[in-house]
């Protein structure tokens, strides 16, 4: 992981579309397409702000029991997978019954199991339920939806590639997520983007949002005039930084 546990905690400081505002700028991914979410997704826990962590996948199908029998030593298995890999973490859990939502993987015991072995939360385009308990293990969820049972809740296939919400997660992408969606940065992308959030959060308070602040009181041509000045100050401070169009 080339990035520290320090570096993790500067970019659990911002929320996800600013660190979408510094990934677009030293990617060369599609900003339009790559990345984030494509389909709509709930953010349970939003009041615990953003969670980032590096992704460990998992696929499962309540809906069908034959998979209890199939392999029976499949949680054992599964959690020594999840505890191979350092921290922090993030499971990602592709539901083989979309779009259905039949039952739920997490609830106040795996809340509480995963904690322990070192993931700071889920998404999974599936369903959650004892939110209330969940919220008090400190595991952030961004699911689809709620539900009542866990059905035939079983590991099926992990550490490997699933897709949730449109968009396919590798294990061991950094993913950071919060209640506007989530990002799953390309690994040549990791270095630089603490540095390019950074950057461009500061490049947007000293131009266009402090031009916005201080317009009371000035007429409206001074205010239109100031925020040309201050876009096109914006955009070239971005050009000169990243070499790309601003």
């Amino acid at each position: 992981m080339p990035l520290s546990h320090a570096e993790l905690l500067q970019l659990k400081r911002w929320n996800t579309p600013t660190i979408y505002n510094g990934w677009e700028q030293i990617t060369d991914h599609d900003i339009a397409e790559d990345g984030f979410n494509l389909e709509e997704c709930r953010d349970f826990m939003p009041q615990m702000g953003p969670m980032v962590g590096y992704a460990v996948t998992l696929q499962f199908e309540p809906g069908n029991p034959a998979h209890r029998e199939a392999r029976p030593d499949a949680w054992s298995e599964y959690r020594e997978y999840v505890a191979s890999v350092p921290g922090p973490k993030i499971v990602v859990i592709e539901d083989l019954d979309k779009p259905r939502v039949l039952g739920s993987f997490w609830g106040e015991v795996n809340s509480n199991v995963h904690r322990a072995l070192g993931c700071v939360g889920t998404i999974t385009d599936g369903a959650i339920r004892d939110l209330d308990e969940m919220c008090n293990a400190g595991f952030k969820s961004i699911a689809r939806r709620l539900c009542v049972g866990h059905a035939h809740c079983h590991p099926v296939r992990w550490n490997c590639e699933v897709e949730v919400f449109g968009r396919a997660v590798r294990p061991g992408q950094l993913i950071h997520a919060d209640r506007h969606g989530f990002l799953v940065i390309p690994e040549e992308d990791e270095e630089g983007l603490l540095e390019a959030a950074r950057f461009m959060d500061e490049n947007e308070c000293n131009t266009v949002i402090a031009a916005a602040r201080e317009a009371a009181g000035k007429s409206t041509e001074e205010v239109l005039a100031a925020m040309d000045n201050a876009a096109e100050a914006f955009a070239r401070a971005t050009r000169e930084r990243f070499g790309g169009p601003g």
